[in-house]
């Protein structure tokens, strides 16, 4: 039974009659003959029925042209490098071209600017120590500075002319200004101390407080420093308002100093504990009311004349005076440079009793006033922070720029408008 199974098994051809195969071969060779079939086939190309079943699976990829490998290359389709390549060109394009798409626009603007951000810091020093070599002689000093007197501001000075003025100096290449802020024993502006002790909350002038504020500000907003002037330090004369009560008050040392001809000289005697302490009060009062002052500077009247009466050493006393004055000030503000504008340290101590050696000051500047001394005076000034001058010694200027061991040039203008002088001062510098 199974092999008759097996026998009749298939697609059952056999069962078909033999006159409905006839049939369907006539009726097939009718067509082909009366429709013009053989004349199509004829036109078809020869390799027609092989050139479907072996490029058909291996043309879709476009990639093998190899016909003994159609078969096994199914499986081997998604290893195909190839595909990828077509994304690849456009991201070499973008490459030679800056506008490029939105993919690569998302990361090449960062990279510009973190290179820009780290270039920067690097370029600015590269100009930094070439800049000395289009500098100046005069503008390669660190201290370029002039003096303004306390009187050189008028009640017609406004916040837009001292401004103004500020930029002026700087223009012509001046760094620091040196403003007359005393003189004759009182303050130009409105102090506590002053009015405490005489009664008098400062000397008879125009001058308002809020001026200093705003030349302050202003010079340092061009990289300026301000230096307040505390000029005649601890001598009077009979023009001072508070000249009467010091006599009164047996504040003065007997004896006219007749240092500089013309004017008669008093000297407060700082060896009294009251003067001693208005002068410490009086200094510490002003960097507090005006706590962003670069530096104050005092001149060669903190000093007593040799020729007073009597054959007497103040030395000593002087010192400790001035090192108790200026250590206060470094207390209430110890960002504020004490600077001394005074003779050489030989003649200091010889005739004024000034050893400002042991004052403890910060920065020195050599007085050359005197032109026969001049040469001798140069000297010093190397050995110490720079050299004050006037403008009628402009003509000193030539050696003075030309030496690399005077740090500081300070230009004290006589009776001239200092705007005028720095604009001298720059004529000579720029031929």
């Amino acid at each position: 039974m199974s092999k008759k199974k097996n026998e009749n098994s298939g697609c059952g051809c056999a069962n078909i009659p033999i006159s409905l195969i006839l049939l369907v071969l006539g009726g097939g060779y009718w067509w082909l003959n009366h429709q013009g079939g053989f004349a199509i086939i004829s036109k078809l190309p020869q390799n027609l029925p092989i050139a479907i079943p072996q490029n058909l699976p291996i043309a879709i990829p476009g990639l093998n042209s190899t016909p003994a490998e159609p078969q096994p290359s199914a499986p081997t389709k998604p290893s195909v490098t190839t595909a990828p390549s077509f994304p690849n060109s456009p991201i070499v394009k973008p490459n030679h071209q800056p506008p490029s798409p939105t993919p690569i626009t998302a990361q090449k603007p960062q990279k510009p600017q973190t290179a820009q951000k780290l270039k920067t810091p690097i370029v600015k020093p590269n100009h930094q120590p070439a800049s000395p070599t289009t500098q100046t002689p005069l503008e390669k000093k660190a201290i370029r500075g002039i003096y303004i007197s306390r009187y050189n501001v008028t009640n017609n000075a406004s916040e837009e002319k001292i401004r103004k003025q500020v930029r002026h100096y700087h223009s012509q290449g001046i760094n620091t200004i040196i403003h007359g802020v005393w003189g004759n024993i009182c303050p130009m502006y409105t102090s506590e101390v002053m009015q405490k002790t005489f009664g008098y909350k400062s000397c008879p002038n125009q001058f308002r407080d809020r001026w200093l504020t705003w030349l302050i500000d202003e010079a340092h907003k061009h990289g300026m420093e301000v230096h307040a002037y505390f000029e005649k330090g601890i001598k009077i004369d009979k023009n001072s308002p508070i000249f009467d009560l010091a006599i009164e008050r047996k504040w003065v040392v007997p004896g006219v100093d007749r240092t500089y001809p013309g004017i008669e000289h008093y000297i407060l005697d700082v060896e009294i504990p009251e003067v001693a302490n208005f002068f410490r009060d009086i200094l510490v009062e002003f960097v507090q009311k005006y706590p962003k002052i670069d530096a104050v500077q005092w001149d060669d009247y903190l000093g007593y004349h040799a020729e007073l009466p009597g054959k007497v050493n103040r030395t000593k006393k002087l010192t400790t005076f001035s090192q108790e004055m200026i250590g206060a000030m470094k207390q209430a503000n110890p960002k504020v440079s004490f600077d001394l504008c005074h003779h050489n340290p030989y003649w200091a101590k010889k005739y004024f009793a000034a050893d400002w050696q042991k004052w403890n000051v910060d920065r020195v500047f050599i007085q050359a006033y005197n032109d026969k001394n001049f040469t001798k005076e140069v000297d010093y000034a190397e050995t110490y922070d720079g050299i004050a001058i006037t403008d009628q010694q402009f003509h000193r200027l030539p050696e003075i720029v030309a030496n690399n061991k005077i740090k500081a040039i300070l230009v004290f203008p006589d009776r001239t408008n200092p705007e005028d002088v720095a604009s001298k001062l720059k004529q000579f510098y720029v031929k």
